[in-house]
Parts: C-alpha cells; sequence; structure tokens
C-alpha cells in the first residue's frame, strides 16, 4: 500500500527535476568544465548546472518526464475503474523513476467513496450469468414437472393437493370421496354498512328484504311474459291464416276437382247432389281462377276447403246452370282458405265466367255490381235479384262474397247473364280458347 509520506516525497522530486532522495536542490551552481567535470545524470539539461562551455548538443523534443511506480514485493497496479496510479516515492537503492505513459483519470461508476485508509476502489461485483432452463425429463410415469409448460408468472401448475384426512376411520371413508368433487362455495360474507361496521341482525333482515322484488314488479314482470307470450300466439295464428289456410285450400281444391274429372271421365249421370259433393268447375279468365263448386254453402265442408258454395239451403236454394230460368247464386271466400274470390271486385260488365259441367259450358256475361250489403239481404239472391238491373224472369249468375277485405261485415254482389249454353261435344266456349 502506498503512504502519504511517499506522495509528498514524488511531489519533492517532480519539483527538483527528477532528482532522487540523495541530491539536493540547493546544489550550488557552477560553470561546467568537460575536463574536470563528467557529465551529470540530467545531460547538459540538468537543472544544476549552468551551459558554460558545454559543446553544441542535438536538441530533443521537450517531454515531461512520466513515472511509474517502483517493482517492489506486493505491489500490484490493477487497471480497475476509477483508479488513479500515484507514484512510489523514490527507493534508497534507485534514484531515478524509467519514463513512462502518460496516467489517464478514470471515474468510478459505482457507488463510492473509498473507505478511509483505503487507496483502491473495490472491484465491481461480476453480472450473474442467467440460469439455463432444464430440460424435461421423462420418468417411468411420463414427464415430470420440467416438462409442463410455465404460466405467465413464470410458475409450473401443480395440482391442488388434498390435505390428508384425519380423524377416526369415517371421516377418511368421506374425505376419500369428496375428492372428486368441487368444493363447496364459501359462504356469503356478511353485509356491511356504508361507513365500514358490521350490520345488525335488524338491519341486515331490512336490507334482505329490500333486495327482494316488490309484489308491484312481480305483478308487471307476469304480465309482460304474458302479453309476449299473447304476441306469440297472434302471430302465429295470423301466420296460419293468411298462409297455412291457402296451402291446405289449394291441396284439397285440387283433389277435388281431379275427383269431377274423374267422374266424368267414368260415365256417372248427373243426378242429386250431396251437400258438400262438388259437381262442376268455375272459370274466370279474367282472373285466372279454376275452382271446383259444390253442393251447399258449408264453411267447414265446402269454403273453408276452397272451393265455391252453390247456395242449396231450405229457403235459399238457387236454380242450376241447366235450368231454363232462374238464378244459379254461388259464395266463396275472399280471404283466406284459398280465396277463389278475392278479386270479383275487379271484374267488369262483358268479362266471362264459365261454368263447365259434365254436358256442356255455360257462358256467362258480367253486367251489374253491388259494392257493399248486410248479409241479411238475401233478396239478391231471388230468381230475379233486386238491385241487379234485372226485370224479367231468364238464366242468371250472382257471386258473393265478404266485404271489406279479411272481415264479414257486409257482403259485395257480382251479377252476370247467360249468353252462351254449349254442349261439350262441340268443344270449348270461346272464352276458354282464348
Amino acid at each position: 500500500m502506498r503512504g502519504r509520506g511517499g506522495r509528498r516525497a514524488l511531489r519533492g522530486a517532480r519539483a527538483g527535476g527528477g532528482q532522487g532522495r540523495g541530491v539536493t536542490s540547493a546544489r550550488p551552481e557552477h560553470e561546467y568544465d568537460p575536463l574536470t567535470d563528467p557529465l551529470p545524470p540530467g545531460g547538459h539539461a540538468s537543472p544544476w548546472f549552468r551551459p558554460g562551455n558545454l559543446p553544441p548538443q542535438p536538441s530533443a523534443p521537450a517531454q515531461e518526464p512520466v513515472y511509474e511506480p517502483v517493482d517492489r514485493p506486493g505491489y500490484e497496479p490493477v487497471d480497475r475503474p476509477g483508479y488513479e496510479p500515484v507514484p512510489e516515492p523514490v527507493a534508497a537503492s534507485q534514484e531515478w523513476y524509467e519514463p513512462g505513459p502518460a496516467p489517464t483519470l478514470q471515474e468510478w461508476p459505482g457507488p463510492g467513496p473509498v473507505a478511509p485508509g483505503q487507496d483502491w476502489y473495490p472491484a465491481p461485483a461480476p453480472a450473474p450469468e442467467p440460469m439455463a432452463a432444464p430440460e424435461p425429463t421423462t420418468g417411468p410415469a411420463g414427464p415430470d414437472t420440467a416438462a409442463i409448460p410455465l404460466t405467465d408468472a413464470g410458475a409450473v401448475p401443480t395440482a391442488t393437493a388434498v390435505p390428508p384426512a384425519t380423524g377416526g376411520r369415517a371421516e377418511r371413508r368421506r374425505a376419500a370421496k369428496g375428492r372428486g368433487r368441487a368444493a363447496p362455495a364459501p359462504p356469503p360474507a356478511p353485509a356491511a354498512a356504508p361507513d365500514g361496521r358490521r350490520l345488525t341482525r335488524a338491519e341486515a333482515r331490512r336490507a334482505a328484504k329490500a333486495r327482494k322484488d316488490s309484489a308491484a314488479v312481480i305483478a308487471s314482470r307476469v304480465l309482460g311474459e304474458a302479453f309476449i307470450t299473447l304476441g306469440v300466439v297472434m302471430l302465429l295464428f295470423v301466420t296460419y291464416q293468411l298462409w297455412w289456410t291457402n296451402v291446405r285450400a289449394h291441396q284439397e281444391a285440387g283433389s277435388a276437382a281431379k275427383k269431377i274429372a274423374q267422374d266424368w271421365a267414368d260415365g256417372r249421370k248427373p243426378g242429386a247432389f250431396a251437400p258438400g259433393e262438388g259437381f262442376a268447375l268455375m272459370h274466370i279468365p279474367e282472373l285466372d281462377v279454376v275452382a271446383p263448386i259444390a253442393q251447399g254453402t258449408s264453411k267447414a265442408k265446402v269454403l273453408d276447403k276452397g272451393m265455391i258454395g252453390h247456395y242449396d239451403e231450405a229457403g235459399l236454394k238457387t236454380a242450376m246452370p241447366s235450368d231454363a230460368t232462374g238464378n244459379f247464386a254461388v259464395a266463396a271466400h275472399r280471404n283466406t282458405h284459398g280465396e277463389p274470390f278475392r278479386y270479383i271486385n275487379r271484374l267488369k260488365a262483358g268479362d266471362k265466367v264459365v261454368v263447365e259441367t259434365q254436358d256442356a259450358y255455360y257462358t256467362y256475361e258480367i253486367t251489374s255490381e253491388l259494392p257493399q250489403t248486410p248479409p241479411s239481404n238475401v233478396s239478391v239472391l231471388k230468381p230475379i235479384p233486386a238491385g241487379s238491373g234485372f226485370t224479367k224472369p231468364g238464366r242468371y249468375l250472382t257471386l258473393t262474397t265478404c266485404t271489406p277485405e279479411f272481415t264479414s261485415t257486409y257482403r259485395l254482389i257480382v251479377w252476370g247473364k247467360m249468353v252462351d249454353d254449349r254442349p261439350r261435344s262441340k268443344g270449348k266456349p270461346d272464352a276458354l280458347v282464348g
């Protein structure tokens, strides 16, 4: 370790021009005599001699002498951060230091200062080397925990250990049975007041009662659910009425029309027709309608099956198309159940309606219309219909249906008169050929 005395001695040596401990700076100067005075250790540039009659010497660049520490036992200079090398004092056996490189100052990056009496800064502690992750290993039963992927926190997930059962044999048996079951939910925390204190029993009861729904809330909830259910039922009913009834009625009307055509092909002779039995087909070319005509106006047996019903009930009996005179009156749905008369309000004077039977084609021409009349007005079904404009007996046609649409409040009436009576052997009438 270097002492403070060594530093002061070295500073004195620097001030004296590099003289050792045995030479003093108070030495008297004198003229240099080349014959008697030897060349001083510092050469002709030594500060203790004046030039005198020295011979000319080659000039050398000025260089500040730098000294290196003495190579003494136990001294080992170390290049550490913050270390400032200080020259050692001149030893008794060595007069001069050898010039060396100029020392450089370095800043100590670590926590300083040094402890009293310590000349060396401590070396910084080496950084810890990163530890490598252990390689996954497998045992006789499978991979161990090293092969399990780490979680976000870097910990290996492990199964929750079940504490060993304590107590008697019954307790151990119950614990063994409950290992595969989920842990029971923790009891709810006791309610606390806004100020943080624990509620009393009365306050807890009042708070629990306040959390329950009131009778008005429950009633409104039940009423809302009832309205929702009713709305769904109504929607299903409307879908049934406006769509499904038409699908079913078209199927049943088509089956009835095929049966009528088959009876005609088999040569069945016309006679008295039973209620609900089909006997003819009605063609309305302007509306692109072809529907079977059945005996009677029963809603369930005729109208709801997509067929056109002939008024033949007691008190409302009307003529057949083959009769010499009379009013052939029929009815059909305007909406739902096949709705064959939905657009009869679009018929105008001169449009044709053809009734096809087993023996002939009867062609009627539209003449007039009654937009609205109450259902009790049965005079429109008389042999000479009231309000039709007919004044004398003839072969007439009356079409009746409900109005306005989707209601049965009133009846819509359309009249026509026969203009052609053609046997089937003569072929179809012009209204159907076109």
